[in-house]
C-alpha cells in the first residue's frame, strides 16, 4: 500500500509497522479514507528516528497516486525505556480521492 510504504520511508525505515486501520471518510464535497497506523521504534537508533519521524509528519508533503493526504496528526506517543529504548506511535490521517 503506498500510504504504508509512505511511512515507513519517512521513518528512515527505522519502524516496524504493528496495526493499521482504514475506513471510509465522506463530507459533502469530498471522498477518502481515515486511516490510523501504529508503529514501533526499538533501540536507540530508531527511538531518535522516530522522534525525527514525529516532529517532520505534519507538515511532509506525501506523494500518493490519485490521493491527497489532506490531514497528517501524532495521536499518542508512548516511550519505554526498558529493557530496551521503545518509542511507540501512533498517527491519524486522512486522505481525500483525487477527481
Amino acid at each position: 500500500m503506498p500510504l504504508l510504504s509512505a511511512l515507513l520511508q519517512l521513518a528512515g525505515g527505522r519502524a516496524e509497522l504493528v496495526r493499521h486501520s482504514e475506513r471510509s471518510w465522506a463530507s459533502v464535497t469530498f471522498s477518502g479514507t481515515r486511516h490510523t497506523v501504529v508503529l514501533t521504534f526499538a533501540g536507540d537508533a530508531a527511538v531518535r528516528a522516530g522522534e525525527t519521524f514525529i516532529d517532520g509528519l505534519p507538515d511532509h508533503e506525501f506523494t500518493i497516486p490519485r490521493q491527497l493526504v489532506a490531514d497528517a496528526a501524532v495521536a499518542r506517543v508512548d516511550h519505554t525505556l526498558l529493557p530496551e529504548p521503545r518509542l511507540e506511535v501512533e498517527v491519524q490521517l486522512l486522505l481525500l480521492d483525487e477527481a
